[in-house]
């Protein structure tokens, strides 16, 4: 087997050193027009295929002479005859030559002739976006994707000997001789899904390309950082002076990123002042099966470059989504799939449920109420809580509007853990409430319930999956959608949307994270997180965990 044939068209960006294979030489579908037109549409569309995450040419012409696959000493040579011949024929200025090395036959026609030399990888789409023909020895990327595009692009047996290639023969060619493969599971699965793969990667890579560096970020945390921000191969610095950071974004034209609880002091009036934007970056909302204050890497964050969700004096990337996103047929299908599965698998943002958990009180046919407690110092609660703050005043707020009803407090997990700050004692928190739960899963606990009242928790977005009234005394982002009661103030004049809730999981789990596979490394879309959740083995405690969680358990038992 040729090494033109074993070089797929599709490939997998270099995530990492050991890459899942994508695609085997096999009897692939059987290749309709439909399904060819399809095909070329959609990588021509996306910027797929090829080296899509090389960085953009520095360099552009409108004729490109490229070396294909395997170019070893004899095709050079044969190449440096393609290239010589080419300039007789079109002005060298016109000219490009794409070939990996920097000296030998081909390259020392090039010099001779005073044509660019492009010798490191690089984007072909870009290439292409200003070429009118393309010259191509042998298979390789570029002519294939030429065709693709419908441009003129000729493949050369010989210097002497050359044919055009069709785009939809290329097509055909990737569905018919190919087998494809899910990165995640190894599954055999079809070339429509391995284009939506790419996409997705490209989608990332080149948001990435916008990140300068990185500062503020927990150094247990920084591999799994470095895999979100990556630009294969390699992933944008981290910093721990804000001045350094500002320095290296300002001299490339780039942003600097932050962990949204730990700008460094100074960051954004040294960002301001070199006109860099400054984005932060939070867990997504469903984020691992352990806690972050825990050392639980995340499986999913937040990248807002307008604000952050829970910040509501000011718009973040996830109220415009909100606000104005089109929300078509199929993502909202899609979202309602999520919740459904959400839910049957008792899925929150810190693991699963173990639906184990039994009812531990009797409300004798009270209302029944869940209140959920907060981080005190956490600045959703800061930000985000309005004129009630804190448990206690959230507690003393529920107890005042609903004098009869059966009130179940539940605290933290991050504060009965010990790692964070917001503990009450039991005296003052029975004052207004009738019960303390701890044990089991918060998405048990809302099973059992009738309404959920809430400043600002995560829980009151998982009580509207499960289809719980949600009662609001801050501005979360939920809030002001249509979808819940809201005693706090709203800022009306971003949020005047009325969304269903498939629309709204569309834009908080689907649109707005960022997700990557726990067990690859490999960016992917919130599904494939989803079902990681059932693989206890990926979650396994580290010993850098098991000693957080002692001294957390230490400290909740001293604070008693």
């Amino acid at each position: 087997m040729t090494l033109a044939s074993r070089s797929c068209l599709l490939r997998m960006p270099p995530f990492q050193r050991a890459l899942p294979v994508l695609a085997t030489p096999a009897t692939g579908e059987t290749a309709t027009v439909e399904a060819r037109e399809d095909i070329r549409r959609r990588i021509v569309r996306d910027r797929t295929g090829g080296r899509f995450w090389a960085p953009a040419p520095a360099h552009v012409r409108p004729v490109l002479v490229c070396g294909g696959y395997g170019v070893d000493g004899n095709r050079m040579r044969s190449l440096a005859r393609l290239l010589a011949r080419l300039a007789t024929v079109h002005s060298p200025q016109d000219l490009l030559l794409v070939a990996p090395g920097a000296y030998g036959p081909a390259a020392r026609i090039a010099r001779q002739y005073g044509v660019v030399h492009l010798h490191e990888p690089v984007d072909p789409h870009a290439l292409l976006d200003h070429a009118r023909e393309v010259h191509e020895l042998g298979q390789g990327d570029i002519g294939d994707l030429a065709a693709l595009r419908g441009q003129k692009a000729m493949r050369y047996a010989s210097p002497d000997h050359g044919h055009p290639v069709d785009g939809m023969s290329v097509a055909r060619r990737l569905i018919q001789d190919w087998r494809y493969h899910d990165p995640y599971t190894g599954d055999v699965t079809t070339i429509l899904k391995v284009l939506e793969f790419q996409a997705l990667w490209r989608r990332v890579i080149d948001a990435n390309r916008d990140i300068g560096a990185c500062v503020g970020m927990s150094l247990w945390k920084r591999r799994r950082i470095a895999a979100f921000f990556t630009v294969p191969p390699t992933h944008p610095p981290f910093f721990r002076q804000a001045c350094s950071a500002v320095k290296r974004c300002a001299s490339q034209g780039r942003a600097v990123v932050t962990w949204a609880t730990r700008i460094p002091t100074g960051l954004i009036q040294q960002a301001q002042a070199e006109n860099v934007p400054v984005w932060r970056v939070e867990d997504g909302f469903v984020r691992s099966v352990g806690l972050g204050s825990g050392l639980q890497v995340p499986a999913s964050i937040f990248v807002d470059r307008r604000g952050i969700y829970y910040d509501p004096s000011e718009p973040s990337d996830l109220e415009h989504i909100l606000a104005t996103a089109p929300f078509d047929a199929h993502l909202r299908e899609r979202a309602r799939s999520l919740i459904a599965h959400l839910v049957q698998k008792g899925i929150s943002k810190y693991g699963r449920s173990d639906r184990g958990q039994m009812q531990e009180w009797d409300a004798r046919g009270r209302r029944v109420l869940l209140v959920p407690g907060q981080v005190s110092d956490d600045l959703s609660v800061i930000r985000g809580g309005g004129a009630v703050q804190g448990n206690l005043a959230l507690l003393q707020t529920v107890r005042q509007h609903n004098p009869d009803a059966f009130i179940i407090y539940r605290p933290h997990p991050d504060v009965v853990a010990g790692h964070r700050n917001g503990r009450l004692g039991n005296d003052v928190v029975m004052a207004y409430a009738d019960h303390i739960s701890i044990e089991g899963s918060i998405v048990d606990l809302i099973w059992q319930v009738h309404e959920v009242h809430t400043l600002t928790s995560l829980a009151g977005f998982e009580a509207l999956l499960r289809q719980r009234k949600v009662v609001t005394y801050g501005c979360p982002f939920y809030a002001g959608w249509g979808l819940t009661t809201d005693m706090g103030r709203i800022p009306a004049g971003r949020r005047q949307r009325v969304l269903s809730l498939a629309e709204l999981v569309a834009g908080a789990l689907i649109l707005y994270p960022r997700y990557i596979d726990p067990l690859t490394q490999i960016p992917c879309e919130v599904e494939t997180v989803v079902a990681r959740f059932d693989d206890t083995r990926i979650w396994r405690p580290t010993v850098l965990m098991r000693i957080k969680n002692l001294q957390g358990h230490m400290k909740h038992m001293l604070g008693r």
